[in-house]
């Protein structure tokens, strides 16, 4: 996807296949949960925040604390990183309960899985130079109550890895596990500055990847120019689903752009809708551009007018 903004897309031109979007119109508020021990914890390999809950037994935990949880791969450590003071939107299939706290022992093994996960990644490397395959290494990581190797990579391509798998075993002695990720995941994971010259997004503020479509750009006025909207991952700025809904509803109260009416005797065409300044500007067929307050357009009916 890191080629689709060549050119500045046109109205008439189908671009929906490029969005990062999914509808989340038909999910429900309902079953929202927060729990009196919830916690907010990350694991550090894949920068990936969890909310997690402790047993009484645990006691208090404080930010910086190691835990062991389960994950898809298998119990790993976790990082504590505080308590939620207002968690929105948490249902309990989003929450993880905490195994126990790591021990010094636990937290040794983290530290000596660091060096090795960094031998690892150049082991990995002159593997895959042997089996000539096109594979791109992102990130390695060693379980800490397994023995197990995660090796996550990217791909433009599907890979057939299992003489590499091979090889990994006979080196590593343990089981081997490879997962290809896109490049929107590649991104939240290794960081780096965007655009605005602040660190990604995904890396930093929310380690969620929301759905992203040209739709929310359109929704707030924005050009359709790949400097504009793509981040470095090629793909559509993950900020713009941040004020996308605020947009939506802000716009329900004022007319669209396009839209005709008369007034001090002339027809205009409303040409600009700025929800943040809360003005509007009209051109008429008299050539007269005015911009006029939000707050003088009253809708009558299924027309509007200027009060």
């Amino acid at each position: 996807m890191g080629d689709i903004f060549e050119t500045e897309y046109e109205e008439k031109e189908d671009i929906s296949q490029f969005d990062d979007y999914s509808d989340d119109s038909e999910k429900s508020d309902e079953g929202f949960v927060c729990p009196k021990n919830l916690y907010s914890a990350k694991l550090e390999y894949s920068c990936e925040g969890v909310y997690v809950t402790a047993p009484d037994k645990l006691g208090k935990l404080n930010p910086g604390d190691g835990v062991i949880i389960p994950t898809r791969y298998g119990n790993d450590l976790a990082f504590i990183l505080g308590k939620p003071t207002a968690p929105v939107g948490i249902k309990s299939g989003d929450i993880i309960a905490i195994d126990r706290r790591a021990s010094h022992d636990d937290l040794a093994l983290y530290q000596e899985h660091l060096e090795q996960e960094k031998d690892a990644f150049d082991i990995f490397r002159e593997k895959v130079a042997v089996h000539a395959l096109d594979m791109k290494l992102i990130t390695v990581h060693f379980l800490i109550d397994e023995p197990k190797a995660l090796f996550f990579f990217s791909s433009e391509n599907r890979v057939d890895f299992r003489e590499l798998v091979k090889d990994l075993v006979s080196v590593f002695k343990m089981r081997i596990e490879l997962r290809q990720i896109g490049v929107r995941d590649e991104s939240r994971i290794t960081g780096g500055l965007g655009v605005c010259g602040r660190p990604y997004c995904c890396h930093t503020i929310s380690d969620k990847l929301p759905s992203v479509s040209i739709k929310m750009a359109k929704e707030q006025n924005l050009s359709l120019n790949s400097t504009k909207i793509s981040g470095q991952c090629g793909r559509l700025l993950c900020c713009l689903s941040y004020e996308y809904n605020w947009y939506a509803e802000a716009k329900k109260n004022l007319p669209n752009e396009g839209i005709h009416l008369f007034y001090d005797g002339t027809n205009f065409k409303i040409t600009d809708v700025n929800p943040l300044t809360q003005m509007l500007k009209m051109l008429g067929e008299d050539g007269r551009l005015l911009e006029i307050p939000a707050k003088r357009f009253q809708k009558e009916g299924n027309r509007w007018k200027i009060i």
